[in-house]
């Protein structure tokens, strides 16, 4: 079977090392660039994100990374956001005050969790719905998070339009907030499934195997 060749995007946020070797584990090809249009024609690719959102969101627009986003969406072609990697694909997010516009795939903000302690590090359970294939076999396992800001509302209506995307939450010091989306080609997560142990691993697993069709399948 031929590995599905995954494209970690590379605009500038840190962490990405520990990612590419995470997918590659779990069986794919990977490369590490910011080029368009190596980045638009692997059969998946990753969007990390670590640090401020407003600092990602230029990251990106350097690279015309919210157009690889985009273009590849509208052609169906699966696309993983991780962390602000997830945040950025909001209609945007604020941070001290300041609204900075992101991908706008989703409806909705990023804002402060309401947590008497943030940031939410560690390891923490999600509430995954049931038809998941992104959790299956982990739906039970924690997961590890590292963030102060989440999406803690999912705003989408399709009105039957389309399927429903299938949201997985996670609570924080009371707060909820939205901890994985799958919405068709487009999958995202809040924690770090790179940093999550063998649940992360299965996870991400799980997303490369859903890519091998389509790598295997005529362009």
């Amino acid at each position: 079977m031929t590995a599905p060749d995954v494209v970690v995007l590379d605009y500038g946020s840190g962490n990405l090392r520990s990612v590419v070797r995470a997918v590659e584990r779990a069986g794919a090809t990977v490369t590490l660039t910011g080029d368009f249009d190596t980045a638009l024609a692997a059969d998946g690719l990753v969007v990390p994100g670590v640090g401020a959102y407003a600092a990602c969101m230029a990251g990106l627009r350097a690279i015309k990374g919210e157009r690889i986003i985009g273009r590849r969406l509208a052609g169906g072609r699966p696309v993983l956001g991780i962390c602000v990697g997830m945040q950025v694909l909001f209609a945007g997010g604020v941070e001290h005050g300041v609204e900075t516009d992101g991908c706008d795939e989703w409806p909705g903000l990023v804002t402060r969790l309401e947590a008497d302690v943030v940031p939410h590090m560690g390891w923490n359970t999600v509430e995954a719905p049931a038809g998941t294939r992104l959790f299956a076999g982990v739906e039970d396992e924690r997961f590890y998070f590292v963030h102060s800001y989440a999406a803690r509302s999912w705003d989408l209506v399709t009105n039957d339009r389309t399927a429903a995307p299938l949201v997985t939450w996670a609570e924080h010091g009371g707060d909820r907030f939205v901890a994985a989306v799958e919405n068709g080609p487009l999958s995202a997560t809040q924690f770090h499934p790179e940093k999550s142990g063998d649940a992360g691993a299965a996870l991400l697993h799980n997303w490369v195997s859903s890519l091998s069709v389509a790598a295997r399948a005529p362009r």
